[in-house]
């Protein structure tokens, strides 16, 4: 796949750049242009930051650092027994778990909720930083969620993390996860309260949470390209009852436009353990 004349390599992370010394020169510069790629495209272009991540793989798959890159450009693209292949791979190489939630998550995505309950209440998730069990808590609600089990997802959320004032890169999604449960339970004030709170920590947009809270108060949004929208909108209601007096008016104004498989089943993690505590205490 051609890689743009601005992309060197260099752009990637130093501990993956130092993982790439294991490979001749040529082939790490190569290596890491693709890898370069695939955190570029993965949010906007997921179809192609997996094309090019199944060209670092196919280069360099003894790597933990391309496994990893597979695995999430996978999950991207909603491909998660691959995904959860990849992952397993990576941890396998590093024997790590920060790719604990993930896993976790690959398997609700293959339908499978009670496994990714079972792995909410392993060990591994206490050898987590702070980042990585809010992670685990969200998959944790998710999972509970995709059992019809709204009460427990709701009580699983809420945590010190949730009630903190202080904003954490976590903190919107947490936020805005438990509004979204909150209001499947039909608690839609609280919702509400939830919403906002999350619009508050969002800085970057990475929710939808100020659309959700807009449509709660029943605020509709008129595309401003659509002019015949914007034409009529203009329109009093003198104008109108002028216009249906002379029979003119027999065409209704366009309605305003309101913003608004998961793949076969994986082998079963052999490190998975027995001992197992959720998290929904």
């Amino acid at each position: 796949m051609p890689i743009p004349e601005d992309v060197t390599g260099e752009e990637i992370d130093k501990d993956v750049r130092q993982e790439l010394q294991s490979l001749p020169k040529g082939l790490a510069e190569d290596v890491a242009k693709n890898l370069v790629m695939v955190a570029r495209l993965i949010d906007e272009d997921p179809e192609g930051a997996y094309g090019y991540s199944r060209v670092a793989l196919r280069l360099a798959s003894r790597v933990a650092a391309v496994r990893e890159a597979a695995g999430f450009a996978a999950y991207a693209n909603q491909k998660y027994s691959e995904a959860l292949a990849e992952f397993r791979a990576a941890r396998r190489m590093t024997g790590n778990v920060d790719l604990w939630p993930v896993m976790a998550d690959c398997e609700r995505g293959l339908g499978r909720p009670e496994k990714a309950m079972e792995m909410a209440g392993a060990p591994e998730v206490h050898k987590l930083d702070k980042a990585g069990q809010v992670e685990m808590r969200l998959v944790a609600a998710g999972a509970r969620r995709d059992m019809g089990q709204i009460d427990a997802a709701i009580v699983t959320l809420q945590s010190p993390e949730l009630a903190s004032n202080s904003v954490q890169p976590w903190t919107a999604r947490l936020r805005y996860a438990y509004a979204d449960a909150l209001l499947e339970a039909g608690r839609e004030d609280e919702a509400r309260e939830w919403f906002a709170k999350a619009v508050e920590s969002d800085k970057d947009g990475t929710t939808d949470a100020s659309d959700r809270l807009a449509e709660m108060d029943g605020v509709e949004f008129v595309d401003v390209l659509d002019e015949d929208a914007l034409d009529e909108s203009a329109d009093g209601p003198e104008d109108e009852a002028v216009e249906q007096a002379a029979g003119s008016f027999d065409a209704p104004a366009p309605e305003p436009l309101v913003n608004d498989a998961a793949d076969k089943d994986a082998e079963d993690d052999k490190d998975t353990p027995d001992d197992r505590d959720d998290l929904d205490d």
